[in-house]
């Protein structure tokens, strides 16, 4: 039987430190390297997508603050973001981070990847972390270093056993999601070529389609605030309540149970959500149906939201400037045609996604059991 040692976090950390004040820049060169922040930490990834640039003529970095594969990456202020656990998969070029994140690395105890995946359990005890007044709420290092437990197995093999498990999950999770991208970039190929090149009507708009306000082909109403809402998804709160960008929290009971497409109403514009599972939509979405499920799925990612926001401060799209958004429709053989076509590549979008959900939960599931011992780590199916 393996024998399992328990220690703090700041015990099993041979490094822990804050990240630079950048000095920023916008053109790339010789000079310059990535800088991460609090909004590239999300769902347990990093992501260089929200990444600016530092320019390090103007200001050195450590070599010890250069990134590298392996380092766990904590968001340590701001409300909803301090907390926010991630590792670093892969180091897309020269990258640092900036002074609203904390960088961490083990001790030659611990196997690098048993180190991440045991910080990230953790990660609501760490939100817990958070001191200060609002708007100002800091991790507190002290307490992180002191009160965060880690359990591990002695044997080194035993602790990458378990973190190669967990990471053949998460890989998993990836290959679906990249290969669910592709599959989106070819039903938005197949839009662009039969819509707006007209290759299938050798480059001329037949005279028998038209322009129409999308109120003609799909039904357009908003989110309800949820009767009560969760953090955790259990059996109380079973149910994804859906913003305007995201899964927002767990409610109780579902009120769409239909093949749904969902995009912002309030807040954030532009981002197109699709739900074929029940769901509470929220009161800062607008939902959307249609027998052209595909076609309007579309249309909702080409729409210039900035033209349509009425509000100032809070951004606001209402449902009446959704109804009358102006599309080309084809005819109604056409776009049976296309339903085919795109239905076909997102069946299988459909099936990663719902396999995905399930490697999460799974992975959710495991994560504290195995980081403490209380599931067998020597017989795992890798």
């Amino acid at each position: 039987m393996t024998k399992w040692l328990e220690k703090t976090l700041g015990e099993v950390t041979s490094f822990m430190k804050k990240g630079i004040p950048p000095k920023y820049t916008v053109e790339e060169s010789e000079k310059t390297i990535r800088v991460l922040n609090q909004k590239c930490n999300r769902n347990f990834e990093i992501s260089y997508s929200e990444s600016r640039l530092h320019d390090c003529e103007k200001k050195i970095v450590p070599a010890d603050k250069m990134l590298r594969a392996g380092d766990v990456l904590i968001n340590s202020t701001g409300i909803g973001t301090a907390g926010r656990v991630a590792q670093v998969v892969e180091v897309k070029g020269p990258t640092t981070i900036d002074g609203h994140m904390i960088l961490l690395r083990p001790s030659e105890e611990l196997n690098p990847i048993y180190y991440g995946y045991a910080v990230k359990a953790f990660q609501s005890q760490i939100e817990g972390l958070a001191e200060g007044s609002t708007g100002q709420t800091e991790i507190n290092r002290m307490r992180l270093q002191d009160e965060v437990i880690i359990k591990y197995p002695k044997d080194k093999l035993v602790q990458e056993n378990i973190g190669r498990f967990l990471s053949n999950i998460d890989d998993k999770i990836k290959t679906n999601t990249e290969i669910n991208k592709n599959l989106e970039e070819q039903v938005s190929v197949l839009y662009q070529s039969w819509f707006e090149d007209f290759e299938i009507t050798n480059g001329v708009c037949p005279e028998n389609w038209s322009y129409q306000e999308l109120s003609t082909i799909a039904d357009i109403a908003s989110g309800k605030r949820p009767p009560v809402k969760s953090d955790n998804c259990n059996e109380k709160t079973p149910i994804s309540i859906v913003g305007a960008a995201s899964v927002m929290g767990f409610t109780s009971e579902a009120n769409h149970t239909d093949k749904i497409l969902v995009t912002g109403r309030v807040g954030t514009h532009g981002v197109v959500q699709r739900f074929n599972t029940p769901c509470w939509t929220s009161d800062n979405t607008l939902v959307i149906t249609s027998p052209y499920y595909e076609f309007t799925n579309q249309i909702l990612h080409r729409i210039d939201y900035s033209a349509m926001n009425r509000g100032s401060t809070q951004p606001l799209i209402t449902q009446g400037d959704m109804k009358k958004v102006v599309v080309l429709v084809p005819d109604e053989n056409t776009l049976a045609k296309f339903e085919e076509f795109a239905g076909s590549l997102m069946l299988k979008w459909e099936a990663n996604n719902k396999e995905n959900v399930k490697l999460a939960s799974l992975r959710d599931t495991l994560l504290p059991k195995l980081m403490s011992g209380e599931l067998d780590a020597s017989n795992l199916d890798l």
